[in-house]
């Protein structure tokens, strides 16, 4: 007969620890989401002008997380900010997402067939017309596929905030790791989680694509 120290009170921890994963999963996608949409822009239309931009996010992309989550706590600790550490996991996450979402965004845009937006002008729409109607939504279908994956990638990133004090769900399956001693049991459990996470939000990707395919 197998026994195991594992209890109820230990998954509900874990799905406590789910709960602040998929938080700041939100948190930093919704940062880095609306500011790669306009830096993404920036970069597709002004190249050259925007080229001290790509610098500076070539090096958060460049840079690993974990050192970003260092330096910025650090930062914190030295300036004598009031600032949360979920907060500054939300920032440096929603950074470091926003300079993969503009590439992303930016790829989009110049995917969009240059002969088709002449024509787009040479039949009256204005330049803002252009990029609203035509230039944007043929950009993020091409785009969604790549977002989707930012949004899974940076769903397992979280498990670096622990680095900074945060109890999300690989911190938590840590703790009862150290106490109950049955690693492969709580490791394995914590990684169905992020399995069942990532399942859904593949889905629901899935299901949106589908829908713009019918509406084709």
């Amino acid at each position: 007969m197998v026994s195991t120290g594992f209890t109820w009170n230990d998954l509900s921890f874990l799905l406590q620890g789910a709960w602040v994963t998929i938080l700041l999963t939100l948190a930093s996608i919704a940062i880095g989401t609306v500011a790669g949409v306009f830096f993404g822009l920036l970069r597709a239309l002004l190249p050259r002008t925007t080229l001290p931009l790509a610098w500076l996010l070539d090096v958060f992309r460049s840079v690993p997380l974990l050192i970003q989550f260092v330096l910025f706590n650090s930062v914190k600790s030295i300036a004598g900010l009031n600032v949360s550490a979920f907060s500054v996991a939300c920032l440096v996450l929603g950074i470091y997402a926003a300079a993969f979402c503009t590439e992303i965004v930016r790829s989009g845009v110049l995917a969009v067939p240059p002969t088709l937006r002449r024509a787009s002008r040479s039949l009256g729409l204005t330049y803002l017309q252009d990029l609203r109607y035509i230039v944007l939504p043929m950009a993020t279908r091409v785009a969604f596929p790549g977002w989707l994956n930012l949004v899974l990638s940076v769903m397992k990133d979280t498990a670096l905030v622990m680095w900074i004090g945060i109890v999300e769900l690989l911190r938590a399956s840590q703790t009862i790791v150290t106490r109950i001693q049955e690693p492969l049991l709580v490791l394995c459990i914590a990684g169905l989680i992020y399995y069942v996470m990532s399942l859904v939000v593949a889905h629901l990707g899935a299901r949106l694509e589908t829908r713009w395919q019918e509406n084709d």
